[in-house]
C-alpha cells in the first residue's frame, strides 16, 4: 500500500512539474533573401515572393504582420499587411509611399507616415484597410499608451535668425487634419551652446506610461556623431536631458517594470572607442551609472530582468586612426545592476559576431554573423545556464518576435 501511495505521489509530481515547465513556442517574423518568413515552434513558412521586404511588425493580437516592401534600390517603400488567418498579403491602400509604420497598442489599427502626412487605417471586414489623414508636417510619431492619441514631432525650420525650437504635439487619432484638435505638447529650446537639435525621433514609453524617451537630433552631419537623449513626462510638464549618444533606436531600452532607462552613451560615429552602457533612474536625480569596463565598448543591449542587462561587447581599438573601419567582434555579456557583477554569456568562434540580443520570457536569443557573410543565424538559450541552440539559419537580420501583451 505504501509503495502504491509513493508511486502515485511521484506520478502526480512529475505530471505537474512537466506541465509547469511546458513553454510556449517562440513565434517570429523574419527576412530571408529579402522575403518575409514566419517561424512558430519548429515550423518555417515563407510568406512573400518577389519583393524586397523590411520592417516586419506584429499586430497586438498576432493576426497580422505589417511590413514595408519596395524595389532593390530601396528608394520607395510601400505598406503591406500579411493576414495570418487568410494567409495572404494585401495593401491597406495601394500606391502610397510609406516610411514608418506602427501598430496601435490597443487595437489592430496601423499608423504610418507618407511624405510627412500621418495616416491611420480604417477597419474593413475585421482587418486594417483604407486610410484617414491625421496630421500634416510630421517627421516622427508614437502612439500614446491609451491608443487614442499620438505624440508627434515636426522638424524645425531655418530662419534668418537661426533654427526654430523643436516642437512636440499631442494629436488625437481622429484629428482628420483639423488643426483645432491638435495641441502643442512641449517646446524645446535647442538653439543653445549645449543643446542644438532640429528634430526629435525614436519615441519610447516607460513601463507605466508616465514618461517618454526620445532622441533630439541635429543636422545630418552632426547627428552621425552625437544626438541628445531626453525624456518628457506624459503630461508635458517635465523635460530632462539624459546624455549624448549615437542615433541607434535599439541602443535605448526602458527596464521591463521600473522607470529606469538603459542606453549606450558616447559620441563619435566609429564604434572603436567611447561606447558605454549607462543606466539612470527617471526622473534623473543622480548622475547616470556606467557599467562598461575600461578597455571595452558596448554596441547593443537588452534587459534580461529588472536587475540584469545583456550587452554586446568588444575590446576597444584605440590604435585605429585611418583606413577601413575595423570590425568589432562582439560577444554577449550579462551585467547585474545590483551586484555590479558581469559574466560572459556567449563565446563566438572563428571571427563570428554576436549581437542583437532579445529576451522572450526566459528565452535569450541573438543574431550571430561573421565579418564577410551577408546573412547570419539566430541562436537561443532557454536560460542563462542553458545550452546554445541554433534556431534560424541564413537570415538577413534579427527576427521580430511576437510577444503577447496583457
Amino acid at each position: 500500500m505504501a509503495v502504491r501511495i509513493l508511486l502515485l505521489i511521484l506520478f502526480v509530481s512529475l505530471h505537474f512539474s512537466t506541465g509547469a515547465c511546458a513553454e510556449v513556442p517562440l513565434k517570429a517574423a523574419f527576412i530571408r533573401d529579402h522575403q518575409l518568413w514566419m517561424k512558430e515552434g519548429d515550423k518555417e513558412i515563407q510568406l512573400t515572393t518577389g519583393r524586397v521586404v523590411s520592417s516586419p511588425q506584429w499586430s497586438k493580437d498576432g493576426q497580422f504582420i505589417a511590413y514595408l516592401a519596395g524595389d532593390e534600390i530601396g528608394e520607395k517603400t510601400y505598406l503591406y499587411v500579411y493576414d495570418l488567418q487568410k494567409k495572404e498579403s494585401y495593401q491597406p491602400y495601394p500606391a502610397i509611399e510609406t516610411s514608418d509604420i506602427k501598430w496601435s497598442p490597443t487595437s489592430n489599427q496601423l499608423a504610418y507616415i507618407s511624405r510627412g502626412v500621418l495616416n491611420v487605417t480604417k477597419t474593413k471586414n475585421g482587418r486594417p484597410e483604407g486610410f484617414e489623414n491625421v496630421s500634416l508636417g510630421v517627421s516622427d510619431f508614437e502612439w500614446f499608451p491609451n491608443g487614442k492619441e499620438f505624440i508627434v514631432s515636426s522638424q524645425s525650420n531655418l530662419l534668418p535668425t537661426g533654427w526654430e525650437p523643436v516642437r512636440l504635439f499631442k494629436v488625437p487619432v481622429d484629428a482628420n487634419l483639423d488643426s483645432n484638435k491638435i495641441k502643442l505638447f512641449y517646446t524645446i529650446q535647442t538653439n543653445t551652446n549645449d543643446l542644438f537639435a532640429i528634430d526629435a525621433n525614436y519615441f519610447k514609453w516607460s513601463p507605466d506610461g508616465s514618461w517618454v524617451s526620445f532622441l533630439l537630433t541635429p543636422t545630418t552631419a552632426w547627428s552621425n556623431d552625437s544626438n541628445t537623449l531626453s525624456v518628457i513626462s506624459s503630461a508635458g510638464d517635465h523635460f530632462q536631458v539624459i546624455g549624448k549618444m549615437l542615433g541607434y533606436e535599439n541602443w535605448i531600452k526602458w527596464a521591463p517594470t521600473k522607470n529606469q532607462l538603459a542606453f549606450i552613451s558616447g559620441e563619435g560615429r566609429f564604434f572603436v572607442v567611447n561606447k558605454n552602457t549607462a543606466v539612470t533612474e527617471i526622473p534623473t536625480l543622480n548622475k547616470q551609472k556606467d557599467y562598461t569596463p575600461k578597455g571595452y565598448v558596448d554596441l547593443d543591449l537588452e534587459w534580461l530582468s529588472p536587475d540584469e542587462i545583456i550587452v554586446a561587447r568588444a575590446k576597444e581599438n584605440k590604435e585605429w586612426k585611418v583606413g577601413p573601419v575595423p570590425t568589432m567582434f562582439t560577444a554577449l555579456y550579462i551585467i547585474n545592476l545590483e551586484t555590479a557583477e558581469q559574466m560572459q554569456l556567449t563565446f563566438p568562434k572563428n571571427n563570428n559576431i554576436d549581437n542583437t540580443p532579445q529576451v522572450v520570457d526566459s528565452t535569450i536569443t541573438w543574431y550571430r554573423t561573421s565579418e564577410k557573410e551577408k546573412q547570419g543565424d539566430v541562436w537561443m538559450k532557454d536560460s542563462i545556464d542553458g545550452l546554445e541552440q541554433l534556431w534560424l539559419k541564413n537570415v538577413d537580420s534579427a527576427p521580430t518576435f511576437f510577444i503577447k501583451s496583457n
